[in-house]
């Protein structure tokens, strides 16, 4: 039975060390150490300096559903990372464990083994405070098990993302990761005020680039707050590994919570490139259940609605706060394109991409024509003029306009270096966020249907549509039950002209079925929104006078979310003087 049990909380190497780490945090243990030989198969180890046992409840510690972490056995009420009393009977049932441990405060430590699950005694060794877990010769109890193991390669590498995660949740602890003796991850405690200690640590964990590219997230609503850092869009990946989420200091993959990650950059980022980001949640304990599945790496809210909103929110504002930031990776890949050797760059996620036309007269409305007046009071170098004082490009972080390259490109000075602005880009962005910003104030336009358009659905995902349609009437879709199983729309987004509208509302009822939100709509709105605003920029290859080209780089200065354009292409490129001296052989 022990056996059968262990096969749920105990996968594959990385979860024994998951659970002891779990085990070492949970006892208040300022340092963790690691050891994994054989891929985990023949040696686990991890020691700390937590608070340590004594003997009698080292003897509980191998006994089933044995746990002193829940306060009167309440479910509901987990403060703690471990609360099963599965992990350590589970791993003796499956291996040959030893714990060895010293309670704080006493003069001799304490070991008992356990093989195969059969339990030996508790007897005396010696040991300083905390306790050291050994592991060897996992699944030796259950040889059927070793066959679904992968390589060395491949289960170090999970255990070293079990302990990177842990480690991210937790920057006043220090953590160290052997694989073979060899010393592979090492992490100092972090000290100081919590934000600066975290990014410190997630910058030793996600790289360098993102430690100087991220911004901090800090939100509430209601009981629940979400703090963390998010990376800039520039900053972005090809699949979702960059992507780390906590819930009261668990990780987690949960798929609401990366599902409302994505919406909440889904204007700013490509559709295939995913964003970089930590997040943690912190809301009451019985507001979540931990509780779903051994692994405890699934989580569910009671209020589903309210962390995504909250994440979506938060994560907007953060980068909107960003202002016309782009990551300086932007500079490193243009560097590296232009180094010699480095060959033609293969297509993009952009390449092909078409814009829609037909919506030049809609888009006419949204095209602010670019005026010197758009720009605060500075100076505007006149054509054919060549000197310029440093100190007064320094007043701008874009810098000042100092020509036109191709009737494409405007490139500006500034105190340390040079700005490339893709004009075509730069605008559409700006006009983007003109629209955003005039829909938001003034509401979505509605147009009515000539002939109301009756939608057939399934009992449960008419009822669900219904109970939103004061939010969907928000966005321009008005509709209403039209008896057992179906809605009619009367109404819809005026954006949107003709539009599939029994194709939209089914979208909507699976995705609020799903997902507890209405992203058809808003994604298609935003798409029409995104076209136009392609369709009212400033082209590539018009000649812009200098007034015009300070008037751009101002306004992008003052635009949220200005370092790259709908489509997710960095609208503009800083280099910095020492990397053009680099390229000259100057430095």
């Amino acid at each position: 039975m022990n056996r059968i049990a262990a096969g749920e909380a105990v996968e594959r190497p990385a979860s024994v060390v998951k659970e002891l780490v779990e085990n070492a945090i949970d006892a208040g243990a300022t340092r963790i150490d690691v050891t994994v030989n054989g891929g985990g198969r023949a040696f686990i180890a991890v020691a700390d300096d937590g608070a340590g046992m004594e003997p009698g409840d080292l003897a509980l510690a191998v006994e089933r559903h044995a746990t002193s972490k829940l306060a009167d056995d309440d479910l509901g009420d987990i403060a703690t990372l471990g609360f099963r009393g599965e992990a350590l009977p589970s791993i003796g049932a499956v291996a040959r464990l030893r714990i060895v441990t010293r309670r704080r405060g006493t003069d001799g430590g304490w070991e008992i083994r356990v093989e195969g699950g059969g339990l030996g005694a508790v007897s005396p060794a010696p040991r300083g405070p905390g306790t050291t877990v050994e592991v060897a010769d996992l699944f030796f109890a259950t040889p059927a098990r070793l066959k679904f193991l992968k390589s060395e390669r491949v289960e170090n590498g999970a255990v070293a993302d079990v302990v990177k995660r842990l480690a991210m949740a937790r920057p006043e602890i220090a953590f160290s990761l052997a694989f073979d003796g060899r010393g592979s991850l090492v992490y100092g405690a972090e000290a100081g005020d919590l934000f600066d200690a975290r990014l410190r640590r997630l910058g030793a964990v996600m790289g360098r680039a993102f430690q100087d590219n991220a911004v901090a997230v800090d939100a509430a609503r209601e009981d629940a707050r979400l703090t963390g850092h998010a990376g800039l869009p520039t900053l972005n990946r090809p699949t979702g590994q960059g992507q780390f989420l906590f819930v009261n200091g668990r990780p987690v993959k949960d798929r609401l919570l990366l599902g409302a990650v994505k919406g909440a950059y889904q204007d700013v980022l490509a559709p295939n490139r995913h964003p970089m980001a930590a997040l943690f949640l912190d809301l009451p304990a019985r507001k979540v259940d931990v509780n779903v599945h051994p692994a405890k790496a699934e989580v569910r809210f009671r209020d589903g609605r309210l962390v995504r909103g909250l994440i979506v929110q938060a994560l907007r504002a953060a980068l909107e706060g960003a202002g016309h930031r782009a990551s300086t990776t932007v500079a490193e890949e243009t560097l590296a394109k232009l180094r010699p050797g480095s060959g033609t760059a293969p297509p993009g996620p952009f390449a092909g991409r078409r814009s829609h036309a037909g919506l030049a007269e809609a888009a006419a409305a949204y095209h602010a024509p670019l005026h010197a007046d758009h720009a605060p009071a500075g100076r505007v170098v006149p054509p054919g003029e060549a000197d310029g004082s440093p100190a007064e490009d320094a007043a701008f972080p874009l810098g000042a306009a100092r020509g036109q390259l191709h009737e494409t490109y405007v490139v500006a000075q500034t105190r340390d270096g040079i700005v490339i602005v893709d004009q075509h880009a730069a605008h559409e962005r700006l006009v983007y966020e003109r629209m955003k910003a005039q829909i938001a104030a003034e509401g979505v336009g509605r147009q009515l249907l000539l002939l109301p358009e009756v939608v057939e659905l399934e009992e449960a995902a008419a009822d669900r549509l219904a109970a939103r349609a004061g939010e969907l009437a928000e966005l321009g879709l008005a509709l209403e039950r039209f008896g057992p199983g179906a809605v009619v729309v009367r109404e819809t987004p005026a954006l949107l002209g003709e539009t599939d509208v029994k194709g939209l509302v089914r979208d909507l009822a699976d995705e609020v079925a799903e997902f507890d939100q209405a992203l058809a709509l808003r994604d298609r709105l935003e798409h029409v929104c995104g076209t136009m605003a392609c369709h009212g920029s400033v082209r590539a290859g018009r000649r812009l006078d200098p007034a015009e080209m300070n008037a751009l780089l101002r306004e992008m200065e003052r635009t949220p979310n200005s370092g790259q354009c709908n489509h997710g292409r960095p609208t503009y490129v800083e280099l910095k003087l020492a990397d053009i001296e680099r390229l000259f052989g100057r430095r």
